[in-house]
């Protein structure tokens, strides 16, 4: 150790030095476990899928027994309705489900063997979809006619329909690749379209149909003109779902959602207990430095005079840092060690059981990810702080 060193680490207090890595160390850790376990976990409680958001909601009306008798207010939404649905603090956006004026027969056939049933489509706009832009378009050149269905569909037909009547299971791969034979006719059977269908994918949360809004408007132009029917659902993107004041209005104006949200309520109080826990550990990383930067301040003010006199004498700005600049990173160090293991060692206990219940743990990057930048930051605010008090005392100098 140089002279310079020894003289300016007389008065080092060692207990505020280590109070500053343990603080340092338990809020740093706070911040990096919350990040990682909420990384881990968030898939176990999101209900999406590769097509729609957990953010999105499928909105529609009770069905009482006066609707379905003709009495009572209609299941569609009004201009009204859907206005005061748009002006909820919680909603980003909102858009309508087209349903089919018109009739819609599929037939599907694989080794020799084929199933015919009568269908309906509906479509949303593009936007609210998940889809790449050239998998979900339709060209009325080509014919082909993308479609997402239920994934239900498949499995009622691989577990309920398939086994009766003799047919092969079909997964999901397989029955992508089969040509859908789409017949579609008007109410009064004057008019009609064949087109070939392809299936786009399965979806966990949209019970319908679902086909491109441009096909929809083709579709309809051609068979059903001038009918537009008006909408009995709509599809909501919310900017917090699970949020109390959701299911609080969704009861006061007799509206259902579609699926079950419980993974979205979940996952929001999930949200929710995660950003309080990361708060408590921001804050006390923030007084971790403070605590440093308090100290190191009395320490360079009890070693006002000694600084002062070896800067008269001309010893470089850096030399005289490099005792406080040696301290902090020491500090630092040991608490992203410590850090770092912490995190090995409680991962450890709990990876295999969430990968057991079907989660993606690719938490442990991002808790070390975090970690890593809270320590980058907590050791630049404090060597700026001691750059700004050594330069402070060589300004006194040249007075």
């Amino acid at each position: 150790m140089s002279l310079i060193a020894k003289l300016l680490k007389r008065n080092t207090s060692a207990a505020r030095i280590a109070g500053f890595a343990l603080s340092n160390f338990l809020g740093i850790l706070i911040v990096s476990v919350a990040v990682m376990v909420y990384t881990d976990t968030r898939d176990i409680w999101s209900d999406d899928d590769s097509f729609m958001h957990t953010d999105y909601m499928v909105l529609n009306k009770r069905v009482t027994s006066a609707n379905t008798l003709g009495v009572g207010s209609s299941s569609e939404f009004s201009a009204a309705e859907k206005a005061d649905l748009e002006a909820q603090p919680w909603v980003r956006r909102v858009g309508e489900f087209t349903s089919s004026p018109f009739r819609v027969y599929a037939s599907i056939s694989s080794g020799g063997r084929g199933m015919e049933t009568a269908l309906f489509f509906e479509s949303v706009p593009d936007g609210f979809v998940d889809v790449a832009a050239a998998d979900w378009k339709f060209d009325p050149a080509s014919g082909i006619v993308p479609v997402i269905i239920p994934k239900e569909y498949l499995t009622l037909y691989n577990f309920g329909f398939a086994g009766s009547a003799g047919l092969p299971q079909l997964s999901e791969s397989l029955i992508s690749g089969i040509p859908l034979s789409l017949y579609m006719r008007s109410e009064d059977g004057t008019r009609s379209l064949k087109m070939e269908g392809r299936i786009a994918g399965f979806s966990k949360r949209l019970n319908t149909v679902l086909v491109p809004q441009a096909f929809m408007d083709y579709a309809s132009e051609r068979l059903a003109p001038g009918e537009k029917a008006g909408a009995s659902r709509l599809i909501v993107d919310v900017s917090s779902p699970g949020d109390v004041a959701i299911a609080d209005y969704l009861k006061e104006k007799s509206l259902e959602t579609a699926g079950d949200k419980s993974g979205s309520s979940a996952a929001f109080l999930l949200r929710v207990a995660m950003g309080i826990v990361m708060a408590i550990g921001i804050v006390i990383t923030l007084l971790s430095v403070f605590v440093l930067m308090l100290s190191i301040s009395l320490l360079l003010e009890k070693n006002r005079v000694v600084i002062h006199r070896l800067l008269m004498l001309g010893a470089p700005l850096a030399r005289v840092r490099a005792p406080y600049a040696v301290m902090i990173a020491t500090a630092c160090c040991f608490s992203w060690a410590g850090v770092i293991i912490s995190l090995f060692l409680l991962r450890s206990q709990y990876a295999g059981a969430l990968e057991a219940l079907g989660a993606a743990t690719g938490g442990l990057i991002w808790g070390l990810a975090t970690a890593t930048l809270l320590t980058m930051a907590v050791l630049a605010v404090n060597m700026l702080a001691v750059r700004r008090k050594v330069k402070g005392a060589w300004r006194l100098r040249m007075q």
